[in-house]
C-alpha cells in the first residue's frame, strides 16, 4: 500500500544535486556538443524531433542560493527546458560598466540548468517588458541624443546590437551553445513587437527586419525566435503568447509551433485583486496546443519569484512577482497546479514517439465539440479505420464548456469532462485527462492568497501560525527631512522632467518654491469663505503636497490631473512637491518619451487677483532621501548618531526612518516579513534591498466564491482578495539572513511606527487528497510493456493517492480519511453515506511518520462499503517539522 519508490526518488535527487554541484567546479561541457534545427513539425535536438516542456524562471527574480533547488523541482516537475530573459539594466546599470555577479550571473545559471540536463531558451530581447522596470532597459539609454526606441533609429540600434552581441559572445566564451556542448539550444531577439510596430510605419517593419538579420549574423548558431512577430522573417521562427495557442499557426510552413509565454497565471498591481488561474485550465490549453500539432511550450512563469529592490516595472506593479506560478515566490510547490501540470508532462511524454514520427495528425470528429487527433507515422486510414500501432497516440478534446460528452473511438466508449483533453499514449487506455485532477492541494501557513480547491470552492484562510512574535520591541527612529536636505540641489526656472534629475537611481524628487500670499488676498479667502487651489495638469504615479512642512494632501494614478486646496498664511509660504515613481513604464511604443513627474502648466488658483502660474517659477530640485544617500540602511553606515529611540505610543511622524536588529528563525523555511501593519515605504535586510512596500486595498467587489475552471480564461476570472491589501508578506532569501544580529531598516512615508512588524515561516502545515476510482492508474505504469498487451492486474490499474510533506517535514497526523462517499473539501471535509470504518487506521499506518506516503484507492485495500457505487479516498493530513514529530513519537 505504500510505494517506496519515492524514498527512491529522494536519495536519486540528492545525489544528482552532488553531481550538479560537482560538476560546476569541473566546468566542462554539459552535453555532448549536438546541432538544434526544426522543421515544420519540430525543434530537432541532435537529429531527432522533441516535444518540449519549458519552464519560465527569471534569475533575478531570485538569489542564486535558490537557483539549484527551482531548477531541481521544475526538471521533477517534467520540465526539459528553462527559459529566461536577459536583463540589459541590471547588466549595464551605466554604459559600458556590467554587472554579472549575485542574482545577476547570467553564466552561473546557464551552467546550473546545464549541468542539470536541461536546455536553455535564452530570450535576449533585449527589450523585456516582464513587468520589469523600464521593460529591462536601462534607463541611461533615453539620455543618448537622438534616440528613439525600438525603431529603425541609429544611435538606439548601435546600442541593442552593443549589448545583444555582449550576451552572445559571452554565451559563446563560456561553451554554453549546444553545439559547444552547452545548454542554450534557442535564442530570441526583440519581443511582442507586432504589438506597436504599427506605431512605427515603415520604420517598424526595417527596425523588425534589421534586428532578425542582425542577431542571425551574430553566429550563435541556433535558432532565433521572435515572439508575435507575424512578419518575422523566413529564417526566424515566428512564436506565440498567450492563454491559449492551440490555434496559432506559424507564417510559414517551414516553421513549428512554438509557445514562448503560456500564461499560467498573471500579475498584480497595487491595490488590485490576486489572479488565480485554475490548473485543470492551463493543462486544458497544455493538451490542446501539443494535440494541435504544438513542439515547444514555455511557461511563464513556472516560478515567478521577486521583484527586489526597485525592479518592479509598471508603474505600480507589487513587489511578489508570484504568478499564481506552479512554484510560489517563495520556492515553495504550489499544490495541485505543480502536481497536475507533472502529470500532464508525464503523458505527453510518453506520446512524444508518436507525435514526433507523424508529420501531422489524423483528425476525428466526435461530435459537435468533440474531435480526437491521433499521431502514428504515414497515416493512410479512412474514417476511425485506423490500426493500433505501438507509436499511435491519441487526444481526444471535449471543447463543450458545459457538458460532459460520452465519445466513441476506435470502437471504445470514452467520458470526457467539459472543456478537458483525454491523453490515449497507446490510441486505446487514458493516461490523463485534464479535468481530473489526482494531485494533493497543499495549504500554506503564511500567505497572501487564498488558493482555489481542487473543486473550484474557495480553501478557508489557513490559520497563521505566529513561529515568531513581533520582530522586536526596541525600534530607533529618524526622521527624513521634507524639501531640501542637501548641498547636491539645482535650482533653475521652470518644471524640470523627473527622470531627467533622478536618473531612476531613487523614487523621489523634491520640487520647491516659493509664494508671496498678500494681505487682501487673505482677507479675500476669509471673506468668501474659500480655500485657493494647486492645480497640477498632469502627474504620474505620485505626488505629496506639502504647503509651509506639513503635508496638504496626496494623489496618485498615470497622467491625472491633481486638483489640491491649500491653506496658505499671509508672506512667504513655501511649497514642496514630492513626485515619486512606482516602477517605470514597462510596455508599449515610445517608452523614452514616457517620462515621470509633472506634465503642463502648475498653477495655483482662487487668488484675488487670478491665477498664479507657478510653471516658470524658479524651483529648487533635491533628487532621493538624505536618508538613501547617507546609505543608513547599510550595516556599515549603521552607527548613525542621529538615531533616536523610539519609545512606545510615539507621537508618530510621516517620511521616517526605522531600524532594529533580530534573529533569524531556527530552520530552514523560507522566511516573510509582516508588513501589514505599515503604510507606504521600502525596507532593507542587512542592507539588501527588500523592495517597496504598500498596503493599498484591493476593490471590495470583483471577486467569485467559486472558480469554475471551464471556459476561457482571463485574469479577472478567478480573482481573490477583494478588500484586503495586495501584498502584506515580502520574502527575504534565507542567504541574506545571518544567525542572529540581522539589521532590519524600514522607510515609512506615513504615520504608521513598526511595533507590530513580524517575521514567519512560510511552510505548507495541511496537505488534502481526493482520488477516486474512476481516476487513472499511476502514470509509471506505462513503463510496464505488459499494458499494451492489456495484462496488467486489476491492482495494477488501480488509482494511487499520493501525499508528500516538503522536505524536512513528516505527517503527524491524519486528520481526516474516508474512503466511500465524502463530503466537501480539503479543510472542511466530511463523511457522507458510505464509509469505510478503518479508513483512518489504514491511511495513518501508511502515511504517518513518512516524508511521503502512496495509498491505493481501491476496495482491494478497505473494502467495499458500498457495492455499485464509485468510491473516493479523501484525505487531510498535518505536516510537521521532522525533528518534532520524531520527539512526539517517542
Amino acid at each position: 500500500m505504500v510505494v517506496g519508490r519515492r524514498m527512491l526518488l529522494q536519495w536519486l535527487m540528492i545525489t544528482a544535486a552532488l553531481t550538479l554541484q560537482l560538476a560546476l567546479l569541473a566546468g566542462g561541457e554539459y552535453f555532448k556538443p549536438f546541432n538544434v534545427s526544426y522543421d515544420h513539425r519540430a525543434v530537432i535536438i541532435d537529429g531527432k524531433r522533441r516535444m518540449l516542456i519549458s519552464a519560465g524562471i527569471h534569475y533575478p527574480r531570485a538569489t542564486a542560493e535558490m537557483w539549484p533547488d527551482l531548477i531541481a523541482k521544475s526538471k521533477e516537475g517534467g520540465a526539459d527546458v528553462i527559459e529566461t530573459y536577459a536583463f540589459w539594466n541590471v547588466h549595464e546599470p551605466i554604459k559600458g560598466q556590467y554587472n554579472f555577479e549575485g542574482r545577476y550571473d547570467i553564466v552561473k545559471f546557464a551552467k546550473l540548468v546545464g549541468s542539470s540536463e536541461l536546455y536553455l531558451l535564452l530570450r535576449i530581447g533585449p527589450y523585456v517588458c516582464a513587468e520589469w522596470n523600464f521593460g529591462g532597459f536601462p534607463v541611461w539609454l533615453r539620455d543618448i541624443p537622438g534616440i528613439e526606441f525600438r525603431t529603425d533609429n541609429a544611435p538606439f540600434k548601435e546600442e541593442m546590437q552593443r549589448f545583444v552581441k555582449k550576451i552572445v559572445d559571452l554565451m559563446r566564451a563560456e561553451s554554453l551553445f549546444s553545439w559547444q556542448g552547452g545548454p542554450i539550444i534557442m535564442l530570441q531577439i526583440e519581443n511582442e513587437y507586432g504589438n506597436v510596430e504599427s506605431s512605427f510605419g515603415a520604420r517598424g517593419k526595417a527596425y523588425m527586419k534589421w534586428a532578425a538579420e542582425m542577431a542571425v549574423g551574430l553566429g550563435a548558431d541556433v535558432p532565433w525566435v521572435m515572439c508575435k512577430q507575424v512578419d518575422a522573417p523566413e529564417y526566424i521562427i515566428d512564436a506565440c503568447n498567450g492563454y491559449y495557442c492551440d490555434g496559432f499557426r506559424p507564417n510559414s510552413q517551414n516553421k513549428p509551433m512554438v509557445w514562448t509565454e503560456n500564461w499560467d497565471g498573471w500579475y498584480t498591481s497595487w491595490g488590485g485583486r490576486l489572479p488565480h488561474r485554475p490548473v485543470e485550465d492551463i493543462a486544458f490549453a497544455v493538451a490542446r496546443f501539443f494535440q494541435r500539432g504544438g513542439s515547444l511550450m514555455n511557461y511563464y512563469m513556472f516560478f515567478g519569484g521577486t521583484n527586489f529592490g526597485r525592479t518592479s516595472g509598471g508603474p505600480n506593479q507589487i513587489t511578489s512577482y508570484d504568478y499564481d506560478a506552479p512554484i510560489d515566490e517563495y520556492g515553495l510547490l504550489s499544490q495541485p497546479k505543480w502536481g497536475h501540470l507533472r502529470d500532464l508532462h508525464a503523458a505527453i511524454k510518453l506520446c512524444e514517439p508518436a507525435l514526433a514520427a507523424a508529420d501531422s495528425a489524423h483528425y476525428i470528429k466526435l461530435g459537435p465539440k468533440q474531435e480526437a487527433h491521433v499521431y502514428r507515422g504515414n497515416i493512410t486510414s479512412h474514417g476511425q479505420n485506423i490500426s493500433l500501432y505501438e507509436s499511435c497516440s491519441a487526444f481526444l478534446a471535449n471543447i463543450d464548456e458545459h457538458k460532459s460528452a460520452s465519445v466513441t473511438f476506435l470502437g471504445q466508449v470514452y467520458t470526457l469532462p467539459p472543456w478537458s483533453v483525454s491523453i490515449l499514449p497507446n490510441c486505446r487506455n487514458t493516461a490523463f485527462n485534464t479535468a481530473k485532477v489526482a494531485a494533493q492541494t497543499s495549504i500554506k501557513t503564511v500567505g497572501f492568497d487564498v488558493p482555489f480547491s481542487k473543486d473550484g470552492s474557495f480553501l478557508a484562510q489557513s490559520t497563521i501560525q505566529e513561529k515568531v512574535a513581533h520582530i522586536s520591541e526596541s525600534w530607533l527612529s529618524l526622521e527624513e527631512p521634507i524639501g531640501v536636505w542637501g548641498d547636491n540641489n539645482v535650482t533653475c526656472q521652470g518644471i524640470l522632467e523627473h527622470l531627467n534629475l533622478t536618473k531612476d537611481l531613487s523614487d523621489y524628487l523634491w520640487y520647491t518654491t516659493r509664494v508671496y500670499v498678500s494681505d487682501e488676498d487673505v482677507l479675500f479667502w476669509e471673506k468668501n469663505e474659500v480655500r485657493p487651489t494647486l492645480k497640477i495638469h498632469s502627474m504620474r504615479d505620485m505626488v505629496r503636497i506639502f504647503i509651509n512642512g506639513k503635508l496638504a494632501g496626496s494623489a496618485k494614478g498615470k497622467w491625472i490631473k491633481v486638483v489640491q486646496p491649500v491653506q496658505l498664511t499671509e508672506g512667504y509660504n513655501d511649497i514642496v512637491l514630492l513626485s515619486q515613481t512606482v516602477g517605470l513604464q514597462n510596455y508599449g511604443a515610445f517608452l523614452e518619451k514616457d517620462g515621470a513627474g509633472f506634465r503642463g502648466p502648475i498653477k495655483l488658483t482662487g487668488c484675488k487677483s487670478g491665477d498664479v502660474d507657478l510653471t516658470n517659477s524658479f524651483w529648487t530640485y533635491q533628487v532621493g532621501l538624505k536618508g538613501e544617500y547617507e546609505r543608513i540602511y547599510a550595516p556599515d553606515q549603521s552607527m548613525n548618531s542621529r538615531w533616536n529611540e523610539l519609545p512606545h505610543g510615539a507621537m508618530s511622524s510621516i517620511f521616517s526612518w526605522y531600524k532594529t536588529h533580530f534573529d533569524a528563525p531556527a530552520g530552514t523555511d523560507p522566511v516573510a516579513l509582516d508588513l501589514s501593519s505599515m503604510g507606504k515605504g521600502q525596507v532593507w535586510v542587512n542592507g539588501h534591498h527588500i523592495g517597496r512596500y504598500w498596503t493599498l486595498a484591493a476593490p471590495k467587489n470583483g471577486c467569485q466564491q467559486t472558480c469554475d475552471y471551464r471556459g476561457a480564461y482571463d485574469s479577472d476570472k478567478c480573482a481573490t482578495n477583494c478588500g484586503e491589501p495586495t501584498q502584506v508578506w515580502y520574502h527575504i532569501p534565507r542567504s541574506w539572513l545571518q544567525k542572529s544580529d540581522n539589521l532590519l531598516v524600514i522607510f515609512e512615508e506615513t504615520e504608521k511606527t513598526p511595533f507590530d512588524v513580524s517575521i514567519k515561516l512560510r511552510f505548507s502545515e495541511t496537505i488534502c487528497g481526493q482520488v477516486s476510482e474512476k481516476h487513472y492508474p499511476p502514470l509509471d505504469i506505462w513503463s510496464d510493456p505488459e499494458i499494451k498487451d492489456g495484462k496488467l492486474s486489476e491492482s495494477d490499474m488501480a488509482p494511487l493517492m499520493n501525499l508528500k510533506c516538503e522536505d524536512g517535514y513528516s505527517i503527524s497526523s491524519i486528520e481526516f480519511a474516508s474512503y466511500g462517499t465524502p463530503k466537501g473539501r480539503c479543510q472542511v471535509f466530511a463523511l457522507g453515506s458510505c464509509h469505510a470504518s478503518d479508513s483512518l487506521s489504514l491511511v495513518s499506518e501508511a502515511c504517518k511518520g513518512r516524508n511521503s506516503c502512496s495509498v491505493q484507492v481501491s476496495n482491494a485495500v478497505f473494502g467495499d462499503p458500498c457495492r455499485g457505487t464509485v468510491k473516493t479516498l479523501a484525505v487531510q493530513a498535518r505536516c510537521s517539522s521532522s525533528s518534532s514529530s520524531s520527539s512526539a513519537m517517542k
